[in-house]
C-alpha cells in the first residue's frame, strides 16, 4: 500500500540542485519567479506557460546547491580554490568545476536566492567510481550515471535537503511526474489532525514520464528512483522543449549559456582506457574466432573492448566485430558474422518497479537497451528458474552486459534492471 502523504498546502521550500548549465538554471527560475508550483488537487506537471505569478512565488522558499563531485588530479595538479581565476580544466570533475560553480553562482545571485556548496566527492568515489571499475573489471560496461541518479541526486543530496527542513529537491533533468490518487479519502480514523483540523489525506502514487521534448528525455537515467523518492522530486522543465528553456532564460534574464559538449563520464578526465589502464592494470591476452577457437593475435587487455567493437581490435582481414569476453581465459571473442550479434532474449538483474510493487508478469512494453535507442517491442517474463527476462519481438543488436533495460507503456517509465553477463567460451 502506499504511504499516505500530505498534499501541497501553504510554503514549501524547494532545494534546486544547480550545475550552471542552462537547464537547471532554468529550473531554480521557474521556481523563484512562480512559473512552476505543485498545485493542490492539480497534477505536478509545471505549466507550459511562461506567465511569472508572483502570488505562486510567494509560496516557496527556494535554495540552490551546487553538487563537488570526485575527480581525479592530473600527475603533478593541485588543488585551486574555486575563488581563483585560474583554469582549472583538465583535472576537475567536468560536471561540477569550479566554473560550473560560479556560473551557478551567479545565477542564484540573480534570482536572489540562497546558494550553497555540497561537497559529496568522498561518497561519490565510493558509490560511483568504484561501482564502475568494479562493473569493468568484471567484463561488463556498467552505466555510472543511473546509479548516480539514484545513489547521489536523488539520495544524499534528497537527505541531506529534507534534514534542512526542505520539502522537495528539484533538477534540471528532462522529465515529468504525475501524482495518481490511489483512494479518493483515507477513512476518518485513519486522518490526521492539523490545526485543529481533520486532513482529508489521500494515497498517492507518483509515476515518472518521458519529458515534452522526447529529443532531451533523460527517464531512462531515472529508473531505479522509487516512490519514497519520487514523492519528493520536482521536475520544472520537464513540460518544456529545449527551445522553450532557452526563450525561459532570455524571459528571466539569466545569461544565455552555450549548450556544453556532452560528456560520457564526467570523472573522467582524459580517455576512458586512459583511466582503466591506471586503475585496472588490465593483462594482455588472446584475440580468439568465436566459431573456429583459431587465435587471431593479441588484445591490449579486455576492459578496453565492448559488445559490438567493430574498431580498434587491432585484427587484419577484417571487419571482426566483438561478440564476448572470457573473463576465465581471459580472451576476447571475435567472428566476422555480425548478425551474431542480434538476439530476441536477454536475462535481467536488480530490477527495480516505481510503482514499488511487481508488475503482474508477462507483460507487453516498450524497452530500451541504451539512451539513444528507439523503444522496440518486448515482453517481461518471470522464468521457473525465478528469472526476469526481457523478451523482444525482434531481435536487437548487441545487448550489452552491465547497460539498463528500461521499460516503457506509453509515456509512463515503468522500471528496469541491469542486463546481466553471458560468458562465452571456446574449447
Amino acid at each position: 500500500m502506499a504511504k499516505v502523504v500530505a498534499g501541497f498546502r501553504g510554503k514549501k521550500k524547494v532545494v534546486i540542485a544547480m550545475s550552471g548549465g542552462l537547464d537547471s538554471s532554468v529550473a531554480a527560475a521557474l521556481l523563484k519567479k512562480g512559473g512552476f508550483y505543485p498545485e493542490p488537487g492539480r497534477r505536478i506537471d509545471g505549466s507550459t506557460s511562461l506567465t511569472i505569478n508572483p502570488e505562486r512565488s510567494r509560496r516557496i522558499d527556494v535554495v540552490g546547491v551546487f553538487m563537488k563531485f570526485w575527480s581525479e588530479p592530473l600527475r603533478g595538479s593541485t588543488r585551486i580554490s574555486a575563488d581563483s581565476n585560474t583554469n582549472l580544466r583538465g583535472y576537475e570533475n567536468r560536471c561540477c568545476s569550479s566554473e560550473a560553480e560560479a556560473r551557478a553562482r551567479k545565477v542564484a545571485k540573480i534570482l536572489k536566492i540562497p546558494f550553497y556548496v555540497f561537497n559529496f566527492e568522498k561518497e561519490f568515489k565510493k558509490r560511483i567510481v568504484n561501482y564502475f571499475l568494479k562493473g569493468c573489471k568484471e567484463g561488463i560496461t556498467p552505466n555510472p550515471c543511473v546509479v548516480c541518479n539514484k545513489e547521489i541526486k536523488f539520495g544524499l543530496l534528497l537527505e541531506k535537503a529534507l534534514a534542512l527542513d526542505a520539502d522537495f529537491v528539484a533538477t534540471g533533468h528532462y522529465a515529468r511526474l504525475r501524482r495518481e490518487i490511489l483512494n479518493s479519502k483515507v477513512p476518518a480514523g485513519n486522518r490526521r489532525v492539523v490545526g485543529g483540523v481533520e486532513s482529508e489525506i489521500r494515497n498517492y502514487r507518483y509515476k515518472l514520464l518521458k519529458a515534452k521534448d522526447k529529443n532531451k528525455d533523460q527517464s531512462y537515467f531515472l529508473w531505479m528512483l522509487n516512490q519514497e523518492q519520487l514523492k519528493r522530486i520536482l521536475f520544472p522543465i520537464g513540460d518544456y522543449t529545449r527551445k522553450e528553456v532557452e526563450n525561459s532564460a532570455r524571459k528571466f534574464k539569466l545569461p544565455v549559456l552555450k549548450a556544453r559538449k556532452s560528456v560520457e563520464i564526467c570523472f573522467i578526465q582524459t580517455t576512458i582506457n586512459d583511466f582503466l589502464k591506471k586503475h585496472l592494470k588490465p593483462k594482455p591476452g588472446r584475440i580468439v574466432e568465436m566459431e573456429t577457437g583459431k587465435v587471431l593475435g593479441q588484445h591490449k587487455g579486455l576492459v578496453f573492448y565492448t559488445l559490438g567493437q567493430r574498431k580498434g581490435i587491432g585484427l587484419a582481414g577484417g571487419p571482426y566485430f566483438v561478440l564476448a569476453k572470457d573473463m576465465k581465459k581471459n580472451f576476447l571473442l571475435v567472428s566476422k558474422d555480425e548478425k551474431k550479434l542480434f538476439q530476441k532474449e536477454v536475462f535481467l538483474k536488480d530490477i527495480n518497479w516505481l510503482s514499488g510493487r511487481r508488475a503482474v508478469l508477462p507483460l507487453k512494453v516498450k524497452a530500451k537497451i541504451r539512451y539513444r535507442q528507439v523503444r522496440a517491442a518486448a515482453e517481461v517474463r518471470f522464468t521457473v528458474g525465478k528469472k526476469y527476462q526481457l523478451v523482444f519481438a525482434k531481435p536487437q543488436r548487441a545487448i550489452t552486459p552491465g547497460q539498463s533495460a528500461v521499460f516503457y507503456r506509453g509515456e509512463e517509465l515503468l522500471g528496469g534492471g541491469i542486463i546481466k553477463s553471458k560468458i562465452k567460451t571456446v574449447a
